[in-house]
């Protein structure tokens, strides 16, 4: 039997309109997993003493429009040990910052009396509001990462990792995108009750930690917005002729421009040089010829414009995290559900 410690630490899980309820709930249901699922002794205490907080006590609806009840009110906690603002969906205007001054005061207070921070994917946006986050890392969904940059540009952001821990005493914690609130609570979980608690519940729930980071997930696009119009031109015929030999070269060519100036040109335009601009196309194309058909990676790498499948390869783990073989594994339709 696992035994939890002597003290059970107050978690504060924040509800505001923006919440996910799935994030929410998932988080309550697993930090309590331990108490509810028997896997102590019991005896002991519980490592974890959940309340749902937010402005008001009461039913408050969330992003989905699910009404979620609302345990305690913020005014009514003087201190706690963790709080957790769990992932909130933005809607198309993007977060705007002002919205919950009560609560950004509120998060202030309980950080100056020692409570961790913690927040799941994109909640991490109320977090900055704070300041506390100025000058630290963080991580956020890869998908609002310039978003959050734009907003917070004091604070350093890392959307390729799942789990981003920072702050004098390790007080401030981040979970990236979706459900890598998973590992952010079996972090918690190992951190506050033991590794062999956190076990415990990672196959209760079977759960597993993102240990391949998320690389794998993000899909490249290429910056278009920059406004030049050559550079935009190049990436257009790139994306249609990225297999072809030597791109970059015929990419100079058809510009008309100075070879020195064409890559200056463009890596000011996109943020990256045109060589791995190129390789992340090809990349991109190679991770859905894997998620997709049946052809051995010799052949993709062919296909994707690489003669040399041992140069492919490492440069797939490279850019992913991961092997080939592993990507197509992990990402490929299981046989049972493909049509």
């Amino acid at each position: 039997m696992t035994h939890f410690g002597s003290n059970t630490l107050h978690v504060s899980l924040v509800a505001l309109p923006d919440a996910v309820i799935s994030t929410l709930a998932g988080i309550l249901d697993v930090m309590n997993g331990a108490a509810l699922m028997g896997l102590g002794d019991a005896k002991a205490q519980p490592p974890f003493q959940i309340d749902i907080v937010g402005e008001r006590a009461g039913p408050l609806p969330l992003a989905s429009g699910v009404p979620i009840e609302v345990q305690k009110s913020i005014d009514d906690i003087e201190s706690t040990d963790i709080v957790i603002v769990p992932s909130v969906l933005l809607a198309s205007g993007g977060w705007q910052k002002g919205r919950y001054p009560r609560l950004v005061a509120w998060l202030q207070r309980m950080h100056a009396r020692g409570a961790m921070l913690c927040s799941a994917c994109s909640g991490v946006f109320l977090l900055a509001e704070t300041g506390i986050f100025d000058g630290k890392d963080a991580t956020v969904h890869f998908g609002y990462a310039d978003a959050f940059t734009t907003l917070y540009p004091s604070v350093t952001v890392h959307p390729e990792r799942v789990l981003v821990i920072s702050g004098l005493r390790e007080e401030l914690v981040c979970s990236g995108a979706s459900t890598t609130w998973h590992d952010m609570v079996l972090y918690l979980t190992a951190r506050h009750a033991g590794a062999t608690t956190a076990q415990a519940v990672a196959r209760m729930f079977a759960l597993q930690w993102h240990q391949d980071g998320l690389a794998p997930y993000i899909v490249f696009e290429g910056k278009s917005d920059h406004g030049d119009g050559e550079v935009l031109s190049a990436q257009q015929w790139l994306a249609q002729h990225f297999s072809v030999a030597k791109p970059v070269e015929e990419m100079i060519k058809r510009s008309k421009l100075a070879e020195r100036t064409f890559k200056r040109r463009f890596t000011a335009a996109t943020g990256i040089a045109p060589l791995e601009y190129t390789q992340r196309l090809r990349i991109e194309d190679a991770k859905r010829r894997l998620e997709r058909t049946d052809a051995s990676i010799d052949e993709i790498s062919w296909r994707v414009g690489y003669e040399d499948p041992a140069f492919f390869r490492r440069l797939f783990k490279r850019t992913t995290g991961m092997a080939p073989g592993a990507y197509r594994k992990r990402f490929c339709i299981p046989e049972f559900a493909r049509s």
